[in-house]
């Protein structure tokens, strides 16, 4: 990254300096950070909105549709799984697989272990959708981190790892009581 990259205005900078000058008494470092990580991930939803948005899927769809995917062969889960994969509600999960099942996407199977539950399987086309609106979001995705060199990259991933990590944990505690 040019020297000029990191040492030139934001317009967080401009927020900064504005708080700075109107409540000298409070500490707005907090915003240099998380004010930054603010605005990358609104830019981050709208890539992704148009990502999915090429291959008629919403993000929601995609994230169903991706979890079957990273699953593995024969592509397949638990409704229940799903939703903590995702992390929405019972109701938010049987809501997308109807609408994927109605493109055809996803297909719902008896369980063979338990008759009376289900499992939702990635069809062919769902498999071929997903792919390649995967291909089209890592596009995008590079795309927002061009101005970083890959080391660069490599130290903020962890650093945001950092940050999220405790959240992380706290989610699957959660799940698991």
């Amino acid at each position: 990254m040019s020297t000029d990259a990191i040492h030139g205005a934001d317009t967080v900078d401009g927020i900064v300096h504005a708080w700075r000058r109107e409540r000298p008494d409070l500490d707005v470092a907090p915003l240099e950070v998380l004010s930054r990580v603010t605005r990358l991930a609104r830019h981050l939803d709208l890539a992704r909105r148009e990502a999915f948005a090429r291959h008629g899927l919403e993000a929601g769809e995609f994230d169903v549709l991706a979890a079957l995917r990273r699953s593995g062969a024969p592509y397949e889960m638990s409704p229940g799984q799903l939703g903590a994969q995702t992390l929405v509600t019972s109701g938010t999960t049987t809501n997308r697989i109807d609408r994927l099942e109605t493109a055809g996407l996803v297909e719902r199977l008896p369980d063979a272990a338990d008759r009376r539950s289900i499992r939702v399987r990635l069809t062919t086309s769902g498999r071929q959708r997903v792919d390649a609106a995967l291909t089209d979001l890592l596009e995008s995705e590079r795309h927002l981190l061009a101005a970083l060199r890959p080391a660069d990259r490599e130290h903020l991933a962890a650093l945001l790892k950092a940050l999220v990590m405790p959240f992380d944990v706290d989610e699957a505690n959660a799940i698991t009581r």
